[in-house]
């Protein structure tokens, strides 16, 4: 990995700092590229940071949309930086449809900036969500080599299968899963 900073550490900063002017304060949970380029598992280039929902106190809650304010104050930072607009965005909300995996806001990392904080899904839960995204868009995705960089054992990855399974119980998922899961070297999972 790189000793650099994230590039999104100087929009996220600039975020913060415009939200506590404005006597205002977001706690998010975050998934994707994004949050594992901040958490240093992966280096290849994102546009965007993904967030699943709103924290309030121990659990997720949904953000369809993003809060107006939050969304302006987003707006406000992609012009200032010339930067698009939907560097941060809630495209992931519907994982909270069936749920997160258990205990997934506890094993997340805090980040802070004045007004912001991102609590960055940590690596086993990045796995389940990857894993979920990769059979959905294939073996040619930035999921499912997104998925390979974290270099999941076995056992995570039929966790994350489990979990993928919660949310999809399809027969045409389950085979495209069990499909990906060879890939990955898994050959016979039952799931």
């Amino acid at each position: 990995m790189s000793d650099e900073q994230p590039p999104f550490d100087r929009a996220l900063g600039t975020l913060g700092a415009l939200l506590a002017e404005r006597g205002l304060s977001y706690e998010l949970y975050a998934v994707g590229g994004g949050a594992l380029q901040l958490l240093g598992l992966i280096v290849r280039p994102t546009k965007d940071i993904d967030v699943v929902g709103l924290v309030d106190g121990d659990v997720v809650v949904p953000t369809r949309p993003l809060p107006p304010p939050l969304r302006a104050a987003i707006t406000d930072v992609a012009k200032l930086l010339d930067i698009s607009e939907g560097w941060m965005n809630a495209g992931p909300a519907s994982l909270l449809d069936l749920g997160l995996p258990k205990g997934a806001l506890r094993r997340s990392l805090r980040r802070e900036w004045a007004g912001l904080a991102l609590r960055l899904a940590a690596r086993e839960d990045q796995i389940c969500f990857k894993l979920y995204a990769a059979v959905d868009q294939g073996p040619d995705s930035k999921h499912f080599e997104d998925l390979v960089n974290l270099g999941p054992s076995n056992d995570e990855l039929l966790v994350a299968a489990r979990w993928a399974r919660s949310h999809d119980p399809s027969e045409g998922f389950r085979d495209q899963l069990l499909h990906a899961l060879r890939d990955l070297g898994v050959p016979d999972a039952q799931v």
